[in-house]
Formats: C-alpha cells, structure tokens, sequence
C-alpha cells in the first residue's frame, strides 16, 4: 500500500504532483484524478482566504462527524461570493465540469486546523455526482486514493497551495481519498508539513437531484 511502497514510485508526465503503485493505476486514473498546480495566482488564494475567515472564525473545530470521517475540522456551505470569488469559481466549474453537468449550490468550504485529517471514505453517490474540484488554500497536503477491492491500486496527490484537484468517474466511486494526518504526510520520501487547510469544493448534482430536494450533507474531500 502507499504507506509502505515510498521507494516503489511509478509516475507519468503529470510534474510530479501525482504519484501511484505502478503505470496501470496512474493510465486508468490519468483523466479521473487530476491536479492542476499554480491553478491560483498568490492574490487569488488571499481573495478568498480573506472571504472566508470572517465565517470560519465563528465557528469552533470540531472532532468528530457525522459520519466519523473527518477529525479537526470546521466546514460551511457558502452560496454568496463577492465579485472576485465568483470570477474563481467559474474558473473552476470550466476547468473541472462539463458543459452538461449542474453544480451543487452552496460550496462547500472545509477547514481543517494542523493536525486535522480525513480518513479513507468513499463520498455518497446520495450527496454529489461524478465530479468533485477542490481548490487548497494555506497549507499543502497529501490525498491519497485506495482501490476499494483491490488495496494494492493506489494513487497520492500533492495538494499544494493555489492547487486544484479534480475527482472524476473511477476516482470517485471505486476508490476512497483521505488527506493524510500530519505524521502520516509524506508525498514519496518528500516530508509534506501540514499546517492549516482550507478546501473549497464544487461538486456536480446527483443525478436523478431535482433543485428543489432538500440539500445533503456535504462529502469531506
């Protein structure tokens, strides 16, 4: 598995930010599990860390989930940006959904202090559709992957500040993601120190999910 297979590093041409258990997992998964570094310019993340922490600031970190799958953390739905934010997220939806896929409002926003972490889980098909796009703010991270039949398949990404990574078909329902716990944050023999992560994540609708049905609880990603 990926904790114990650092030296095993097989890799494609993707710079470095996505590495896996060997060439089939990394060309099954070249389209579904996609990072875009430097997705964000320095004043872009400061635009919307800035938004952001008004709300976030109100509220405590928690320690436990509804569905125990996240561990220090603190989240909200947020569906009013300002004009900048706004011009982001369409950035977003364009780089990460197609043209036929509707998104979830509100986006989804989760903070997770230092030492907080989010173990393996695989999202509700209930909860949000095939694609999930997450931007990363303030700390870099590792999210790892795990075939759910076949633990041997695996597949880590490196999430640095101003990255957006992209789950999509494959990555998304035959395989958990966690972010890995502070002592845990290793990308190959790469030490990735964890400080505070905001996530901001857009996600496309259920399908078969009317507007008008009651909001789900949002995926940890």
């Amino acid at each position: 598995m990926a904790g114990s297979g650092r030296l095993a590093l097989g890799t494609l041409p993707r710079q470095g930010w996505v590495r896996g258990s060997g060439p089939a997992v990394l060309s099954r998964l070249r389209d579904a599990a996609v990072v875009r570094p430097g997705f964000l310019s320095a004043n872009e993340e400061e635009t919307l860390s800035r938004e952001l922490e008004p709300e976030l600031r109100r509220r405590r970190y928690e320690y436990d989930h509804w569905d125990a799958a996240i561990h220090g953390f603190r989240e909200t739905e947020k569906s009013r940006w300002s004009e900048a934010s706004r011009a982001i997220l369409q950035r977003v939806q364009a780089a990460a959904f197609g043209p036929g896929q509707t998104l979830l409002s509100p986006v989804h926003v989760l903070d997770l202090e230092p030492r907080g972490y989010i173990k393996p889980h695989v999202d509700s098909i209930k909860f949000c559709g095939s694609t999930i796009a997450g931007l990363s703010l303030l700390s870099s991270s590792v999210m790892r992957l795990v075939h759910t039949q076949e633990p041997g398949e695996w597949l880590e990404l490196l999430l640095e500040p101003g990255s957006l990574y992209i789950l999509r078909g494959s990555a998304r329902y035959d395989f958990s993601h966690e972010i890995l716990r502070d002592e845990e944050s290793f990308f190959g023999e790469r030490r990735v120190p964890r400080g505070r992560r905001i996530s901001v994540i857009c996600r496309s609708l259920p399908e078969r999910m009317g507007p008008a049905e009651p909001r789900q609880p949002p995926p940890a990603c």
